[in-house]
């Protein structure tokens, strides 16, 4: 109709380098997949269809990445199926149990980033500020759907398939990655967590129903976390160093290490691992068997463990916590295997290394050439992580 845009005829008009007979095939199997999952009507399918087209197209007409790779059309299905499988995983939870799992998902991403300035706030009370929190951030994720898809204002999600495109949106717009200064970058809604927590929330917020309105569900204990859900979640990801500064340094250290060693599909992997994507996904994204994402993922493994090992290792031992000055992070009676297995070059070689000589200068004192000295000193670290992994073992 004239004067009405949608999303799909808006991807028409952006993508002028871009095939008709790819948007029109994108949306077909796009839309085979929804009613062949779901049992929603065909034309609420096909609006569905439509924004996920939109969305994996932009995608490949603003990433460098793609439209370098020479392999656009692959980029932009396998994009597009993993918005259905998003989609589709939140249908098959229903409305009640898809609010859950995004809320204790978001909730665990955020857990750590949450507190009251000068506090040590309670298990009790940090919950209570993450539903604050995400009660404004669901509110913020609906005027980015409808803007990002050009709706009007007064949008709402309707259907089962509506509201779970909603909630999987919801879940990738959090765990977009925003370019900060000097390269790095972190997740959207770790750096809103951040703000949040500096500042005093308003006390009127919108929580997810009302943001959504979504066909009349029960709702009862949504508002209440699901505390052991989200205990779970919390300590599946305590493990995980925080997002500072130096793990930035680290991360774009080693994405110009694989792209200098010709590892694109790497690159690729590690940039998804990063999103906190499952195996599954990360093989829908990159179009891989469960073999070949294995294959790739023990490659990667290699190229990461030599990059430790070799000129970044100061960086990525600091990173650790395993500094030199802190034995490589040994027991006692590791540091002990350690120095009994060293031949004397290696005793002397980790003497000078711990004096805080310079590779040039213990280049000289041991009469060897920069690259013997990096070779030698690369082993002994690698016996240090083998004895770590060990004890882990």
């Amino acid at each position: 109709m004239p004067g009405i845009r949608t999303p799909y005829m808006t991807t028409l008009l952006m993508l002028e380098e871009t095939s008709i007979t790819l948007v029109e095939a994108l949306n077909k199997e796009v839309l085979q997949l929804l009613q062949q999952a779901t049992r929603t009507s065909e034309r609420s399918c096909q609006a569905v269809a439509d924004r996920i087209c939109s969305e994996s197209l932009r995608i490949c007409t603003e990433s460098q990445r793609i439209q370098d790779s020479g392999d656009v059309d692959s980029w932009a299905f396998n994009l597009a199926r993993h918005r259905v499988d998003q989609c589709i995983r939140y249908y098959k939870l229903s409305s009640e149990r898809g609010r859950i799992e995004l809320h204790s998902t978001l909730s665990a991403i955020i857990y750590r980033y949450i507190s009251a300035p000068y506090s040590q706030a309670s298990y009790q009370a940090r919950l209570s500020l993450i539903e604050d929190f995400l009660q404004n951030f669901y509110s913020e994720s609906i005027n980015a759907f409808r803007r990002e898809n050009q709706m009007s204002a007064e949008y709402q999600p309707r259907t089962i398939l509506e509201l779970a495109e909603y909630m999987a949106f919801t879940e990738r717009y959090g765990k977009r990655r925003i370019p900060l200064r000097r390269g790095r970058s972190q997740q959207l809604i770790i750096l809103r967590a951040q703000t949040f927590a500096k500042q005093q929330p308003p006390e009127t917020a919108v929580d997810i129903e009302q943001a959504t309105e979504a066909a009349n569900e029960n709702d009862q204990g949504w508002k209440t976390a699901p505390i052991q859900r989200l205990r779970e979640e919390i300590l599946l990801q305590s493990d995980t160093p925080p997002e500072d500064n130096l793990r930035e340094r680290v991360v774009d250290e080693l994405m110009v290490y694989l792209k200098e060693k010709k590892q694109e599909d790497c690159a690729d992997y590690f940039s998804l691992r990063l999103m906190d994507l499952p195996a599954s996904e990360i093989e829908e994204v990159l179009g891989l068997t469960a073999r070949q994402r294995d294959y790739l993922q023990q490659r990667f493994k290699y190229h990461l463990l030599r990059f430790a090992l070799t000129n970044h290792w100061e960086l990525v031992h600091e990173w650790l916590g395993i500094e030199l000055e802190k034995n490589l992070g040994l027991t006692p009676q590791q540091w002990d295997h350690l120095q009994e297995k060293m031949d004397q070059s290696q005793a002397k070689l980790l003497q000078l290394k711990q004096q805080g000589l310079s590779d040039t200068d213990i280049s000289q004192t041991l009469g060897l050439s920069l690259t013997q000295i990096r070779k030698h000193w690369s082993k002994l670290l690698e016996q240090a992580w083998e004895l770590r992994n060990l004890s882990v073992g």
